[in-house]
């Protein structure tokens, strides 16, 4: 079994349900801060009511769920939200980039985007070749055909 990381959760808002692992997931879903409406082609930062200090060499990586654009017609307008580490402070409320494709109800507490956490990426080191070794896979798009 792996070692559990402690992450220290400030909830910004009264009545937010609390984050709990999902057993057989490592994704945690997040949740609304408040009740939302939301225009077809409106962009909204969605409060979600936390604020996180992650473990030390740890970022969150922030994603929809899988059901949020068939159920509410939204999409994550950066694909994926990174918080780094230092993003770690009471006033750093975790906020979710979100842009509506038609006219939407949210109710607060509703889960529209989940998150983990992931090992920062050690130090690299690029060094400039000629030629790798590897064989050509044919290049971008070609596997499956």
């Amino acid at each position: 079994m792996r070692e559990s990381k402690e992450l220290k959760v400030k909830y910004i808002v009264e009545d937010l349900e609390e984050l709990c692992c999902v057993p057989g997931s490592d994704w945690v879903d997040l949740r609304a801060a408040e009740d939302l409406s939301l225009k077809a082609g409106e962009f909204r930062l969605i409060p979600l009511g936390i604020a996180v200090a992650l473990p030390e060499g740890y970022e969150a990586h922030v994603v929809p769920r899988s059901s949020t654009f068939k159920n509410y017609g939204l999409l994550q307008a950066n694909s994926m939200g990174v918080v780094d580490g230092s993003y770690r402070g009471d006033g750093d409320q975790w906020r979710w980039p979100a842009y509506a494709t038609r006219d939407v109800c949210i109710p607060k507490n509703t889960r529209l985007c989940q998150f983990r956490i992931v090992e920062n990426q050690p130090p690299l080191v690029f060094t400039r070749v000629e030629r790798l070794e590897g064989p050509d896979r044919g290049g971008f798009g070609s596997t499956g055909r």
